[in-house]
């Protein structure tokens, strides 16, 4: 059985031989200390990302059958996206930097989490108008055509690949930055906040569409969005419902016309307030269900939306940093979590520095033994 069998089964409630050990990537800094500790050749550390050659030989030095992030499409951004250049050096070092989003962040030396927002650039409608809708407009360039059009012969049919769908609102927040969305949202102008929403999102269903029908075959579709945190929604879920539910409909519905049923969204944080509006419109599977300071969020999701609700993830990642038994008692949690069925357990980020290479080859064999 491969892979993808696996894979595509367990979220269709069908059997297969064993569970698969599937994963989410990375931190580049994990690589570099797995390199320096002689874990890892030096090269695998270097220019490794998701879904690459140097992944997948990483994947067999530790035991991983292949990570869910495996997605291929448009070139959905903004096009072309602002000239990335730096503003202003500060006395401490740290840098203001416009990134191609417009956004300006305030980069510091040795840091490398996400910038802190110090500015934005949209934020009022002539800077849409001039600045940012032109930049959202469907063009054919934005899809590989020829690409596609030969994908079903040159893919890799022992793993699922998904193609991804972009992003309803995440990509618009970083654009906006938090703060300037919320001046957007409840203090500025809703009907422009809207207006940017529905621009974006049409310029991405077109490039759905054109991808689907060059009849590139695909396992699931995939979102990105990011914007929950610790403490749940960015913006209220009653708004987020009204501007965003009819383009995830609109685009899951197009999936579903070509037989792509699986539908998954990455949101970080405490998703349980949004999960309504996504479920109702087409997005049926959690990932990568971050543990956090909260616990587990996937069996209080099938308890509410039943066997309906798939979920990739859940793993609280920082056992990998700890010892055997944290480890051992993860892995027990995710035997209950799989036993519900329609799961697939997953480290619920990408690994990060401090992991243990021994306890991630050690529960990478571990998940194999489970029978779902």
């Amino acid at each position: 059985m491969t892979n993808r069998e696996r894979a595509m089964r367990i979220l269709h409630y069908q059997p297969v031989d064993r569970m698969p050990a599937v994963h989410f990537g990375y931190w580049g800094e994990l690589l570099t200390e797995w390199a320096a500790q002689g874990k890892i050749p030096k090269e695998l550390a270097e220019n490794n990302w998701d879904g690459s050659e140097k992944d997948r030989e990483l994947d067999k030095l530790i035991g991983w059958d292949f990570n869910w992030q495996n997605t291929v499409g448009a070139d959905n951004g903004l096009k072309p996206g602002f000239e990335t250049k730096t503003l202003e050096v500060l006395p401490d070092g740290s840098r203001r930097v416009q990134s191609w989003t417009g956004v300006i962040e305030r980069v510091k030396p040795g840091v490398t989490s996400i910038p802190s927002e110090d500015d934005y650039i949209l934020k009022d409608r002539e800077a849409f108008e001039t600045l940012y809708r032109p930049k959202m407009q469907y063009s054919p360039e934005r899809v590989n055509l020829e690409y596609f059009r030969h994908f079903n012969e040159t893919r890799d049919w022992d793993r699922p690949v998904g193609l991804h769908l972009g992003s309803v609102l995440g990509s618009i927040r970083d654009m906006t930055s938090v703060i300037g969305m919320s001046y957007l949202l409840y203090d500025e102008d809703e009907d422009l906040f809207a207006d940017i929403v529905d621009t974006y999102a049409e310029m991405q269903y077109q490039c759905v569409k054109a991808i689907l029908e060059t009849g590139a075959k695909f396992d699931f579709a995939h979102y990105w969005e990011d914007i929950c945190f610790k403490n749940g929604p960015l913006l209220s879920p009653e708004m987020f419902d009204e501007l965003c539910a009819k383009h995830y409909k609109k685009r899951n519905d197009l999936c579903r016309q070509y037989g792509v049923d699986v539908i998954s969204l990455d949101c970080d944080g405490v998703t349980e307030k949004l999960l309504p509006t996504w479920f109702a419109n087409g997005v049926n599977t959690m990932f990568p269900i971050e543990v956090g300071v909260w616990g587990d969020q996937f069996g209080p999701a099938r308890k509410k939306f039943g066997k309906g609700m798939l979920g990739v993830g859940g793993m609280d990642k920082t056992a990998l940093r700890k010892d055997k038994a944290a480890v051992d008692a993860e892995i027990e949690r995710m035997k209950r979590l799989s036993a519900m069925g329609g799961f697939i357990p997953c480290p619920d980020h990408r690994l990060m520095p401090g992991t243990k290479f021994e306890l991630v080859q050690y529960y990478a064999e571990e998940i194999k033994r489970i029978k779902p």
